[in-house]
Order: structure tokens, then C-alpha cells, then sequence
């Protein structure tokens, strides 16, 4: 089954099926339900700390595949002998301004001074809780190989990335380092880091296929049938790793929440689920705590199974449930 290239509308990349993003419409109906909205999106209680022990990483994970969740969509992936870091955010907030945005809930388990010697870099979308800039301008002094997804390299240049190390990618586009292959493929969502411009760079995850093992990084996406495309074309997956946070009835089309996310898992053939995009900034109107705990009744409900390290705990993945988040719930919530 082949999956779809990307496709403009004039200088606007689209999605493959009709996608509403949101947007002046809904910030009046936003607004009210914010005054009232009673929902813990920020935690009463201080998470963390949550610390790496970053000499872990001297020894490879006896079975080839481990994770070290940083918080939202930043991971360190260790996947037959190649170390990944995907949408790396470092910073405080994730805004045009570190003055005021959505400021995140745990310090990063892990000093950017302190990583392991990465191979390669993915930025999925040119989002602020994506792509930081303050977090790509120290990754640059590294040399490391970037890849990431059309239009979205010049961002990288222009915070100091060499363009001999950028890759831009479109949908059905493979990268491969030594043994291991990197495809990218389409996700329904959208791309802008400002009011202007919106959608002329494209969105995407990733397939991220070894000798050993094969893994789906899914970035941020709504339902799309894509995901059984990608699923019959590349799965079964090891692990598929779906945002589960900042859903909202506002937003449907472009990200998940639980439910949708762990229909995706099944769709796209996985046998482990791992949440990310949730417990790290408030992006939505739901309880900080709200995405993993429907997602552990839908698991339930659905016979997934699910790997849910605590934050910044180099962990090998397989069916692996912290329960992290229950320690910093409310009494209330």
C-alpha cells in the first residue's frame, strides 16, 4: 500500500482528508470555557524532580531498544546501536517569548551539557513545543545530522544548524544512518510559528526501522485513516509512541487524546503503546493527569498494552506501567 506525498495548495501544504485546524472562530467560545473551566491544568502539586542518571547510557540496552522520555515529545531513542532525539525542548515555555506562554510543569531530567552522544536529531513540525530555539542553537555547536520535515530546515540554519547537516524529508522520503532506516510519513495537523505563514511547512512522523526493531514515532496528529496505510505498509511496530495530551472538543481534527490515540496503535499494527504531548505543558482545557488515565481504561478496554516510564528514566521498553502521575495527583482530582 503506498502512502500519499505531500501536496500544496498553492504555498499551503494540506492535509490528506479535509482538516479543520481551528482557529479566530473559536477563541471567543475558548475564552469563556477558560474563565470557567474547574480542570487541574496545571498541577497543585510541583512534579518532580525527576533526574537521569546519565552514565546509563554507557552501557546499551541489553535488548537493543530503550527510551528516556525528557517530558512532551522529547525522547531519547536507543534503537540498535543508533541514539535518536526527537523534538528536543529544553526550554522554560514553549511561546514566541520566554516571557509569557505555557510554562512547563517538571525541569528537564537531563542538562542539555549532560547527553549522550547523539547521532541524529528528528524535528517532526516547526511548533514551539517542537522546535525550540533556544534548545537547537546548543545542539548546533555538536554537529549533529538533522532531519526533519519540508520547509522546516531554514528554521535549523538560522539558529546555527549547517545546511550539509539538515535533511528535509517529504512524506514517503527514507533517511538511512549505518543499518538503520528513518521514513517519513503523513500525520493530520498543521504547521506555522506565528499568525502568518501558516502551513507552508510540512508536519510528519516517522518510521523508524533497525535490524532488530521497528518503532513509530507519531509526532502530533488527529485521527486520519492513514494510520492503518502506515501501519499495513511498515508495521508491525514494536512500539508506537502517540500523543495523548492538549485534545480538545475546539481542535478534534488535529490531535487525538487518548481514545483516537490508542485506536491508532491498533491501526497501525503496535504492539507497545507509549503516550507522549501530555504531563509536560498546558496546552488544553483538560486535567494535567486527565490523558494517561483515560488512556490506561481505554488500554484496558482495547487489551493494549502500554509502557509509561516515569520522566527521565532510561528504561527498555516492554510492557511497563510507572504509574508516575498518581503521586502528584490532587486529592481532588
Amino acid at each position: 500500500m503506498s502512502l500519499p506525498r505531500s501536496r500544496k495548495e498553492g504555498a499551503k501544504y494540506q492535509n490528506t482528508i479535509p482538516t479543520t485546524e481551528g482557529g479566530f472562530n473559536i477563541m471567543f467560545p475558548m475564552i469563556k470555557e477558560y474563565i470557567n473551566n474547574k480542570a487541574e491544568t496545571v498541577p497543585k502539586k510541583t512534579l518532580g524532580p525527576f533526574k537521569t542518571d546519565a552514565s546509563i547510557f554507557q552501557t546499551p540496552p541489553s535488548e537493543g531498544l530503550r527510551i528516556t522520555w525528557i517530558g512532551h515529545s522529547s525522547l531519547i531513542i536507543e534503537i540498535d546501536g543508533i541514539l535518536i532525539l526527537t523534538d528536543p525542548v529544553w526550554s522554560q515555555r514553549v511561546s514566541i517569548t520566554q516571557l509569557m506562554g505555557p510554562k512547563r510543569f517538571f525541569q528537564p531530567p537531563l542538562a542539555l551539557a549532560d547527553l549522550p552522544a547523539i547521532d541524529l536529531v528528528i524535528c517532526s513540525h516547526d511548533h514551539y513545543d517542537h522546535l525550540d530555539e533556544a534548545t537547537i542553537r546548543i545542539l548546533a555547536d555538536k554537529n549533529i545530522p538533522f532531519i526533519t520535515s519540508l520547509g522546516v530546515g531554514k528554521y535549523l540554519t538560522a539558529l546555527g544548524v549547517k545546511p550539509e547537516l539538515v535533511r528535509e524529508m517529504d512524506w514517503g522520503d527514507t533517511f538511512s544512518i549505518k543499518d538503520l532506516s528513518i521514513t517519513s510519513c503523513p500525520t493530520r495537523h498543521f504547521s506555522g510559528r506565528g499568525i502568518t505563514h501558516r502551513n507552508e511547512t510540512l508536519w510528519a512522523s516517522f518510521v523508524i526501522k533497525g535490524p532488530k526493531h521497528n518503532i513509530y514515532f507519531g509526532a502530533d496528529s488527529g485521527w486520519s485513516p492513514d494510520f492503518e496505510k502506515i501501519g499495513e505498509a511498515y508495521g508491525p511496530f514494536d512500539l508506537t509512541i502517540l500523543e495523548i495530551g492538549a485534545y480538545g472538543k475546539y481542535w478534534p481534527d488535529i490531535h487525538m487524546g487518548p481514545d483516537n490515540a490508542s485506536n491508532a496503535h491498533l491501526a497501525l499494527k503496535g504492539k507497545v503503546l507509549m503516550p507522549i504531548h501530555w504531563a509536560t505543558f498546558n496546552l488544553a482545557l483538560h486535567a494535567w493527569y486527565e490523558p494517561a488515565e483515560l488512556l490506561e481504561k481505554f488500554a484496558e478496554q482495547k487489551n493494549i498494552e502500554l509502557f509509561l516510564p516515569e520522566p527521565g528514566q532510561p528504561t527498555e521498553v516492554s510492557t511497563f506501567n510507572s504509574k508516575w502521575w498518581k503521586r502528584f495527583m490532587s486529592n481532588n482530582g
